[in-house]
């Protein structure tokens, strides 16, 4: 982890969006079958989203800006160095956050069992 990211991971947390918010609210405190989430947590040279440690599983939610080439190419890239890394990726749409919550949550909990 590089400790420079610490600051910028905290402004993260204070600035969420509301699609993160809503995430967080249903898996954070061990709420979602006990299982730890942390957020905007430093990784590698990065800061994901969500990370269970413990399961290795990472939780990216991705906005509008994501749908552009260069967006999706640097997407690409991160996810490479992160599974190599050993961690797994989901990567949500904000809107599957906000009109499928428990679709959403059905599939972090599957990807969890594996």
């Amino acid at each position: 982890m590089n400790p420079k990211l610490i600051p910028f991971a905290r402004q993260l947390r204070k600035n969420s969006t509301k699609e993160e918010r809503i995430l967080w609210k249903r898996i954070r405190g061990r709420q979602f079958e006990g299982f730890k989430f942390r957020r905007q947590h430093p990784i590698e040279s990065f800061i994901v989203d969500f990370v269970c440690i413990e399961k290795g599983l990472v939780i990216e939610l991705d906005g509008g800006h994501h749908g552009f080439d260069e967006d999706r190419k640097y997407d690409a890239e991160r996810d490479g160095k992160l599974r190599a890394a050993g961690y797994r990726i989901l990567r949500f749409q904000n809107r599957d956050v906000k009109m499928n919550l428990d679709g959403v949550a059905v599939t972090i909990w599957n990807t969890l069992k594996k």
